[in-house]
């Protein structure tokens, strides 16, 4: 498969902490689309689209799709993008059931050991440039954890650590832990967007600030709240329209289809869709260093990618979104 050579021209690179590494400022989750249902052509199309367009990380759990994902992924890994292996970031994590049993998940030494081979065994890869430890653990000992984590870099199993959902207490514990270990945390993946802003109100940026750690933030367009399709209310086939998703619909009130009316016209003032805006909203914030897009089409890739062509906000933009936030 080849790729265009200029595809590194218009992506931007953010360097993550206080580490060497960069990210690009978008990158792809396999949260949804990567499944054992998921048609595989369609797969490749959006690895192939958002390579071709820069985005040099590509974002996986080992839940995800119930572990196909990470094997789906791995396959086209092996064969379509082989030779470039060492221009990607591949990211993993482990800390959601698994496997039955009473080490299936969480975070003990255990449970992270077998996650990351089996992790590896999926991917088809022998190591990963990420692992992440997806949730905090309320009752293994965070020295037990740490060590785990700082045991697979030193395995060879991963090059970085990151830490998935932490906030406070438990995160700046971890951090202090995993430098102890000469493994330092790279990176704390949290949601974030216009309606949940608790990574910043909380002060986990202003943390991971201080302790140079870096940020990349999910969901960013509201479970499809940003999208710019609720316009109009709930579109039959929308995530809030559907029995069972992550949106309900009982949210979708006229109060908050007001509020995205109110951002979509800021968004048409900057030359952006209320996607691309809120996608340059999350980098726009002290320490995230990229943000995670899924997608179920190559061109909403194209489009999110867009967003970087008008990257930075006046301080008047970002007070008009807080204000409409606030109201």
């Amino acid at each position: 498969m080849s790729f265009s050579p200029a595809r590194y021209e218009n992506m931007r690179y953010n360097r993550v902490g206080n580490s060497g590494l960069k990210l690009p400022a978008i990158s792809l989750g396999m949260w949804h689309n990567f499944g054992q249902t998921d048609d595989l052509a369609n797969q490749l199309d959006l690895l192939s689209a958002a390579f071709d367009l820069g985005v040099t990380h590509f974002d996986l759990a080992d839940n995800y799709g119930g572990g196909h994902a990470e094997i789906n992924v791995g396959n086209f890994l092996k064969k379509e993008f082989k030779a470039h292996r060492d221009e990607l970031i591949i990211s993993t994590k482990a800390g959601h059931q698994m496997w039955d049993g009473p080490y299936g998940d969480w975070g003990s030494r255990k449970h992270l050991i077998s996650g990351v081979d089996q992790c590896l065994s999926r991917l088809r890869m022998d190591y990963v440039d990420i692992f992440y430890h997806h949730r905090p653990d309320p009752e293994t000992p965070a020295e037990e954890t740490a060590a785990a984590l700082a045991d697979i870099v030193r395995q060879g199993k991963a090059l970085y650590i990151g830490l998935s959902n932490y906030y406070g207490e438990p995160s700046r514990r971890m951090t202090a832990l995993l430098r102890e270990q000469g493994v330092p945390c790279l990176i704390n993946q949290l949601p974030f967007n216009m309606f949940d802003q608790n990574a910043a109100d909380s002060g986990e940026f202003a943390g991971l600030v201080q302790d140079g750690v870096g940020c990349i933030t999910f969901s960013p367009l509201a479970q499809g709240l940003l999208s710019g399709r609720y316009l109009d209310g709930i579109p039959a086939d929308s995530r809030a329209a559907t029995e069972g998703s992550c949106l309900d619909a009982e949210r979708v009130t006229e109060s908050l289809i007001e509020k995205v009316r109110a951002l979509n016209a800021i968004a048409a003032e900057r030359g952006q869709s209320l996607a691309q805006m809120a996608l340059c909203w999350n980098l726009s914030f002290d320490p995230v260093a990229s943000v995670l897009i899924g997608a179920s089409q190559a061109g909403q890739i194209a489009e999110n990618v867009k967003a970087l062509d008008h990257p930075d906000f006046s301080d008047e933009e970002l007070a008009r979104v807080q204000a409409v936030m606030s109201a």
